[in-house]
């Protein structure tokens, strides 16, 4: 995240994840391996794109805005040899200076290189920075994740995992990294869980991914996930140790991974979202039923949800809007015009399916609701009778801390309207919202502890479950962290 700008949001009408990362050690092409993997992850971060390498005497990077494909050809593969490689996708950040935060991030430290990938976010990194700044340190990115590496290569503890530990012990908010020095890969789960990290492995090769489908997609065994607060470390004989410093806090990852981040073929926590995604589309389905001829999901995330609540209700599912694959985010500009173009060119009624009916509209979120209100007008155009809208998750009232794209509170639908008025905003003929208890359900919890939540949901109930120090004095906000 950059640390001048906490809020981005420079498009539209849905949060983004703000990075996947990557890792593999003990494999031959480990770069052109690391870029595969990426490729599925590409999903959780689309406008910029990194791999490092190490040959076994230097490491090597390249850096790019784009695509994986787009970054990572052939010749650039070339150029990034060795057994162990790392990479990064990432959302950019309106007003950063291009490749300069575009991870891993890479050092050289007093002994040796120090290369870091981070998914997440570190939510007191201006102040460590400030105080950091003020003892010398000269930084070259607005990434929070350069904060990581400065307190590492201040820490005095005599070997580098006790000076990532040291370092990891100041930092507040989320994160899952993968560092690589001369003697290995480590890589670190923040102690609740939030952000997601998997262990599998290829023939003697051990792989690290934000999600299982980037194991998948490699030709990795899954071996498991890295569990809260866990490090692992992996030495270039294939060594694993596994060490727990931070204690043992009740875990909280995020649900937001479950309605939306992850990919549907990926298992989050033991779970499949795509099985996940289709009970939240049940559940709704018992808590809102609408009297309706077919159900109809917002492509692409909409989808799993709407199968749900079709089967559920009894309502025929079909495919009433055409999402067009070929819109690159580089027609997306800011601005509430270039929002509604950028809506039609995604997404078309399909008229045979929605002239004359009752239907009912599926989709994930509802954040800014501008998109939400060009997609009824939508399927008013095309002629449908009623249009009654159902969001696969509980309304989004608060901003994320923790590595999302999130606007401002202000900016958010939900936190300035009741569902009745957000029905009217979107020309709805009627709203509604999976419950939180609904969601946990679905995932498969009974309900929602409130005074210990099982998953980090500040984006439904504001209560986060770490200090955010950088934010508190500018977004009062309050703290669940028991």
């Amino acid at each position: 995240m950059n640390m001048t700008h906490p809020f981005r949001d420079s498009d539209g009408d849905k949060l983004h994840e703000e990075c996947g990362i990557f890792g593999v050690i003990g494999a031959k092409e480990a770069a052109a391996i690391t870029a595969a993997g990426l490729h599925s992850l590409q999903h959780r971060g689309q406008e910029a794109v990194g791999i490092t390498s190490f040959s076994g005497s230097e490491f090597h990077s390249h850096r790019g805005l784009g695509h994986v494909a787009q970054v990572f050809r052939p010749k650039e593969l070339d150029t990034l040899p060795g057994l162990m490689a790392s990479g990064h996708v990432r959302y950019a950040t309106t007003g950063g200076s291009g490749l300069r935060n575009v991870q891993p991030l890479f050092a050289d430290l007093a002994d040796g290189g120090f290369s870091i990938a981070h998914n997440g976010n570190i939510s007191n990194a201006m102040t460590l920075k400030r105080d950091l700044v003020s003892k010398g340190s000269i930084f070259q990115s607005t990434s929070d994740t350069e904060v990581i590496i400065h307190l590492v290569a201040t820490s005095r503890y005599p070997t580098m995992l006790d000076r990532f530990v040291d370092a990891l012990r100041m930092v507040e908010g989320a994160y899952s990294l993968i560092c690589m020095t001369r003697e290995g890969m480590m890589v670190c789960r923040d102690p609740l869980g939030i952000r997601p990290l998997v262990m599998g492995r290829i023939g003697d090769a051990i792989v690290f991914a934000s999600e299982t489908v980037a194991l998948d997609i490699v030709g990795a065994e899954f071996i498991r996930t890295i569990e809260p607060g866990e490090l692992v470390q992996v030495d270039h004989k294939g060594i694993i140790s596994s060490h727990r410093p931070f204690g043992s806090p009740a875990p909280r990852p995020c649900i937001f991974e479950h309605v939306y981040f992850s990919r549907p073929d990926s298992v989050m926590d033991g779970r499949s979202v795509y099985q996940v995604r289709k009970q939240i589309g049940v559940e709704l389905a018992r808590e809102a039923h609408a009297d309706a001829d077919v159900v109809i999901p917002v492509p692409d995330s909409g989808v799993p949800a709407a199968i749900g609540y079709a089967q559920q209700s009894g309502i025929p599912f079909e495919l009433g809007i055409i999402r067009s694959h070929y819109v690159g985010r580089t027609f997306i500009q800011p601005g509430d015009a270039a929002r509604h173009a950028d809506v039609k060119r995604k997404h078309n009624a399909n008229r045979a399916v929605v002239e004359g009916k009752r239907i009912v509209l599926i989709d994930d979120s509802i954040v800014r609701g501008t998109t939400s209100k060009k997609i009824v007008e939508m399927m008013r155009d095309a002629g449908a009778a009623e249009v009654h809208m159902r969001i696969a998750s509980p309304p989004t009232e608060h901003s994320c801390f923790y590595g999302v794209d999130t606007p401002e509170r202000s900016k958010l639908l939900a936190a300035t309207m009741d569902c009745e008025a957000m029905a009217e905003f979107i020309q709805a003929d009627s709203l509604a919202f999976v419950s939180i208890d609904g969601l946990y359900r679905a995932v498969g919890e009974e309900s929602r502890r409130k005074t210990c939540p099982q998953f980090c949901d500040a984006c439904f109930t504001g209560d986060y479950p770490t200090k955010l120090t950088d934010f508190t004095d500018r977004f009062p906000v309050k703290l669940n962290a028991a």
